[in-house]
């Protein structure tokens, strides 16, 4: 897949959760506004209440999208007769855009209202969403291929190679030029040992500074413009790498420890939706069947 193309694969499925949103809330934003002694009476309650036409199959549609999601993912990462089905970050991808829908409609299947038992599946989805949240941003900050192995040391030092040497190979600069970019590119061992979010963030600072003093460089020096966006490309490239780099070990490390965080929520988050499920066929409760 193209990055293009990737691109708006990506931005399909945000629209489509963004759309499904906006539907849902705006079509039923009044029904949800009315107090909970009183909706009985409002016009949509027949189809928004939990076991209504249209909350009801939101729960089933919602609870089906996200059993899916976790089910295929796991099935592409675990067993190896699927390892030839896509590449992993694009199954990784689908899994955030279902397990993100699913809960979404699950919210809205509620009506807003939460109690008994089904309140601890719904607080387990919640904080299965919210972990997912940080377990992806975690997961991108460790190296991988392309087809979802992560990276060893070595491999990524190999991958890296020498920047500013490629660069002056390439390109017309004079030695301030490169020098400028060479000591920009250098890695500094140990940033990332305390208060981890203060460092990424003067981190980031950092090396968003050297690029504009770079990029004013290189206007200085009559680069052309199609040149200078080629070059600050692969100087962004490897500033990010190396940040990634100097952080391998500890978001490693966090990466354990979510997963220990992640999974029995979503264990919760099945268990009790399961006997949602099975007392909801007991006390005869059908949707559109």
């Amino acid at each position: 897949m193209s990055k293009t193309a990737h691109f708006l694969f990506i931005s399909l499925l945000i629209l489509v959760v963004l759309i499904t949103f906006m539907f849902l809330f705006i079509n039923g934003l009044n029904y949800y506004k009315t107090d909970l002694g009183e909706r009985f009476y409002h016009p949509l309650h027949e189809s928004l209440k939990p076991s209504g036409s249209v909350g009801h199959g939101l729960g089933i549609v919602g609870s089906f999208l996200m059993i899916t999601g976790m089910g295929t993912y796991m099935a592409r990462k675990r067993y190896r007769i699927f390892s030839r089905l896509g590449l992993l970050k694009h199954w990784l991808e689908v899994h955030i855009f279902l397990c993100t829908l699913g809960p979404l409609l699950i919210i809205f299947h509620t009506a807003l209202k939460f109690g008994g038992l089904v309140a601890i599946s719904f607080w387990s989805m919640v904080a299965v969403f919210m972990s997912g949240i940080i377990g992806r941003f975690i997961y991108i900050q460790i190296p991988h291929t392309k087809e979802g192995r992560e990276l060893t040391q070595n491999e990524i030092r190999e991958i890296r190679g020498d920047v500013a040497v490629t660069i002056r190979n390439n390109y017309n600069l004079n030695e301030e030029c490169f020098s400028l970019i060479s000591n920009s590119v250098k890695r500094r061992v140990g940033l990332y040992e305390s208060n981890l979010l203060k460092s990424i963030i003067k981190s980031a600072a950092r090396d968003r500074k050297k690029i504009r003093e770079i990029r004013e460089e290189l206007i200085f020096e009559n680069i052309p413009r199609k040149e200078i966006i080629t070059i600050i490309g692969f100087i962004k490239d490897d500033l990010k790498l190396n940040r990634k780099i100097d952080r391998l070990s500890l978001m490693q490390e966090l990466f354990k420890y979510w997963h220990v965080a992640h999974l029995p929520f979503a264990l919760v988050m099945i268990i009790i939706m399961v006997i949602h499920v099975a007392i909801t066929v007991l006390f005869g409760y059908r949707w559109i069947f």
